[in-house]
């Protein structure tokens, strides 16, 4: 029998097959971008709680601690950008008026997306101010009577956005949701860059305070009026002070108040293990638009700190989360500790060291001021929804009044105008017939 030859694929078929081919291959060449290396440390999960999973158990924290836990939800917009923060107070007899004589304390955590640490020292803490959850061979009675003279406003996660860049992969990615770095935001010596700048690192925005965090965090220290401030990092272990844009610190009686703060909470805590001084001199670069150095200059807090609490030196710079977060449970438990620890012993020397001079009231606690410009919302999650709704219309009949008195007066402006206007022409044509 003779032999059949195969018979050739149809020109249309050899194009389907091509294109799957290719199709195959990008769907490759896309899976392998999205893995990350091996020699890439990815977030522990089993440690780690996501950014939602943290909302979620805050919530349930206030839900439980209604007498000394409220949380407001803050809202802000720009150019189209907008962003979302959950802002805690403890105060621990809420049900008590407030005379001006207890101390107000700031904590805001999580700045930079990929520093996930932060954001578990704050939930962390937020259970030992109110649960008493245990820090080992700590007698958290004994703060008690410290805890009643203060009012604590906690942010746990000030980058929302910028987190949920990181938990879907960004790993390296500290800046926000449109890539501005928060902490060269604000305005005090805004957008110098050093030579060695990196716009993936410390990219300024486009103007002081272009960004919803940054606005909302700008409002806060206006209407809190806090005299401790401290903004939490990971990178490496220090204490700072002002200034990041200089290396010195600031003159006269608040710098000494502030190192001897530092101080002592470094030799009782730490041993004097952590880095202690301005963070423009003890860091090793000088940082522009910073929280700390605005919240000294311009906002007048009398002791704003940085605080670092973790860094793997030993980690490459590709590895992100190695770097800036632990990640074994012994070492992630350490640091949760120690740092919580840190953090009552700084209630402590706040309330001994600051002079009465400057625990006088400064307004109301809860005194939101409007930022300008688009929407700045505060919501209350204990009003009830009736409440919150009066509240929104009552805010909306505002603007409505303040749109309606703005065209008032412009059109007041132009009638002015039109009629000085024909008075000018009436006296200019009287002049002429003479």
């Amino acid at each position: 029998m003779a032999r059949t030859s195969a018979r050739p694929a149809t020109p249309l078929l050899v194009r389907r097959l091509q294109a799957l081919a290719l199709t195959l291959a990008l769907a490759a060449v896309a899976s392998s971008a999205r893995k990350i290396p091996d020699s890439i440390t990815p977030i522990s999960r089993d440690l780690y709680h996501s950014s939602d999973s943290i909302l979620r158990e805050i919530k349930a924290l206030v839900a439980r601690n209604s007498d000394r836990l409220t949380m407001d939800t803050v809202r802000a917009s720009n150019k189209g950008y907008s962003a979302e923060m959950f802002v805690v107070t403890f105060n621990h007899a809420k049900g008590t008026v407030d005379d001006g004589s207890k101390i107000k304390i700031m904590l805001s955590f999580g700045q930079h997306g990929r520093e996930l640490i932060t954001s578990e020292v704050a939930l962390s803490l937020l259970y030992v101010l109110t649960e008493k959850r245990r820090i080992a061979g700590v007698d958290l009675s004994s703060f008690e009577k410290i805890l009643e003279n203060l009012v604590i406003k906690v942010v746990p996660m000030e980058n929302f956005n910028g987190r949920k860049l990181v938990e879907a992969g960004e790993l390296c990615d500290r800046r926000n949701g449109r890539g501005v770095d928060l902490n060269r935001n604000w305005s005090v010596d805004w957008g110098k860059k050093e030579k060695d700048y990196n716009p993936f690192e410390e990219d300024p925005g486009t103007a002081r305070f272009s960004e919803p965090e940054a606005q909302i965090m700008q409002e806060l220290s206006k209407s809190f009026k806090p005299h401790i401030w401290v903004n939490v990092h990971s990178g490496m272990e220090a204490l700072f002070m002002p200034y990041d844009h200089k290396n010195t610190t600031p003159d006269g009686a608040p710098s000494q108040l502030m190192r001897s703060l530092l101080e002592n909470l470094n030799r009782r805590h730490f041993q004097d293990s952590c880095l202690v001084g301005s963070g423009g001199g003890a860091v090793g670069y000088l940082a522009h638009g910073t929280t700390t150095d605005y919240l000294f200059d311009v906002a007048k807090v009398p002791m704003p700190f940085t605080f670092e609490i973790y860094g793997d030196e030993k980690a490459s710079t590709d590895d992100c989360f190695k770097m800036f977060n632990p990640v074994d449970k012994t070492t992630f438990d350490r640091v949760i500790n120690k740092w919580c620890m840190a953090f009552l012993i700084l209630f402590e020397e706040g309330l001994r060291i600051l002079p009465g001079s400057q625990v006088a009231s400064q307004g109301a606690l809860d005194n939101w001021v409007p930022i300008g410009g688009e929407i700045l919302e505060r919501i209350a999650d204990q009003k009830s929804g009736s409440e919150n709704r009066q509240l929104e219309g009552l805010d909306l009949g505002m603007q409505e009044l303040k749109t309606y008195f703005r065209l008032f007066m412009l059109s007041t402006f132009l009638l002015m105008f039109m009629f000085c206007s024909r008075i000018s022409k009436n006296r200019n044509r009287e002049s002429g017939n003479f």
